[in-house]
């Protein structure tokens, strides 16, 4: 089975009521998840058995949550459009990015 594959740029990832980037990345690639900012520096990272998503209780349809190694983040996905090649961006990437996740760890 391949590997899964998921890139979303334009992310505002956040924990709590902190806000760590308003343009980060996403990008799920060799067995791993990343969270980086818009520098291209990592905020964390996990390989995706050590990763749970899903969607919050409250929101709108473009936001997931990830839980990394313990630490909870709220992912804003999809709202500012992307660079094209191959990247998700639009409607239903926050869907996408969960249903990746969720395949990739065997909890579809």
């Amino acid at each position: 089975m391949a590997e899964p594959e998921f890139t979303a740029t334009g992310v505002r990832i956040g924990r709590r009521l902190r806000s760590l980037t308003r343009a980060g990345q996403v990008r799920i690639a060799g067995g791993r998840l990343e969270l980086l900012t818009s520098y291209g520096r990592e905020i964390d990272s996990a390989p995706l058995g050590e990763v749970r998503a899903g969607k919050p209780w409250f929101g709108s349809d473009d936001r997931a949550t990830a839980e990394v190694d313990g630490r909870r983040y709220l992912l804003r996905l999809g709202g500012q459009g992307g660079e094209p090649g191959g990247e998700d961006t639009g409607p239903g990437v926050a869907r996408r990015f969960i249903e990746t996740v969720r395949r990739a760890t065997g909890r579809a």
